[in-house]
């Protein structure tokens, strides 16, 4: 999505994070790729695609439980436009509810929430 393309190129021209070099890593299990959030800092995001509008990850076993683990450590989860905790499934979709997952340190899970405010499509 362009908020997500933008904060990325935002943070490849600023070069650092928090004090820190910026690079990429992706081992490709959310749990792994937590853990070395928590561990190292940054952030972890799967965003929604043109493909899956709604995000991929299930909120109720996938992107919730690890956004409780994130917000018990000091960190934050989010959807993009708001915390992950606070989104209700939807009836007809029961447990099954898909949503775009940020989750990293309060400072950076805000400033990405910030270029989906001001770069994001006008529902």
């Amino acid at each position: 999505s362009e908020p997500v393309q933008k904060f990325l190129n935002n943070m490849k021209a600023a070069g650092t994070m928090n004090g820190k070099p910026i690079s990429a890593r992706h081992v490709g299990a959310m749990v792994a790729d937590v853990h070395n959030v928590l561990i190292n800092g940054g952030i972890y995001g799967y965003p929604a695609t043109a493909d899956n509008k709604e995000g991929k990850l299930r909120l109720l076993y996938e992107s919730a439980p690890m956004a409780m683990i994130m917000e018990q450590a000091g960190g934050a989860g989010s959807t993009g436009v708001g915390r992950i905790l606070d989104v209700l499934p939807e009836k007809e979709k029961g447990i099954h509810v898909r949503v775009p997952t940020f989750l990293g340190s309060p400072e950076n899970v805000f400033e990405l929430d910030q270029f989906h405010r001001f770069y994001g499509e006008e529902e």
